[in-house]
């Protein structure tokens, strides 16, 4: 059996408030936010525990980035609510929040030769003057490797652990025969 070492770096989620956000107020409010709607119409406030940062729309929609779990994905929206009642902002108080994108990087107990699985498997970009790993992309479940000859790798683009494993054992499987242990 391959050995896969697997560890989520990020995730990317999103929800909606159901309300309008004053992000002025919300600017004037926090220190720890950025504001420049002639670049960007998003307002970044910045969380410290969890690490991550929220892109809060005026619309109410938010986008979290950088947790490492769906559980401080949770705590973090919960403080940014708490931040907005502050400031006379009334949020649902358990939005829906939908995972968009798992970042996962680790390893696996293979040596890949790149050559060979960009030959030999679909999907596959590999251009080694301009980069050194390969890009493999998986139909079912929606994922995309980087795949690095020593074995080590990055996931991108599923939703949840379930997918991630999944994808994995994809992976393995269609590169099993085209690489060798290590």
């Amino acid at each position: 059996m391959v050995k896969t070492d697997l560890k989520i770096q990020n995730i990317v989620a999103t929800t909606s408030l159901g309300v309008d956000v004053p992000l002025q107020k919300l600017v004037r409010s926090q220190a720890n936010t950025e504001y420049n709607p002639e670049q960007f119409p998003g307002l970044v406030l910045r969380i410290k525990k969890p690490k991550s940062a929220v892109l809060v729309f005026s619309s109410g929609n938010l986008v979290c980035t950088g947790t490492k779990s769906t559980t401080q994905v949770n705590e973090v929206i919960a403080q940014v609510i708490k931040q907005l009642r502050k400031i006379g902002v009334k949020a649902k108080e358990r939005p829906k929040i939908t995972v968009q994108n798992i970042v996962a990087s680790g390893s696996i107990d293979l040596k890949m030769d790149l050559n060979r699985l960009s030959l030999e498997l679909e999907n596959t970009e590999y251009e080694p003057e301009q980069f050194p790993g390969l890009v493999y992309k998986l139909e079912s479940p929606n994922a995309t490797f980087l795949l690095f000859s020593n074995g080590k790798l990055v996931c991108t683009g599923t939703k949840n652990r379930d997918q991630l494993n999944e994808a994995m054992k994809q992976l393995i499987k269609n590169t099993k025969n085209l690489s060798s242990k290590k």
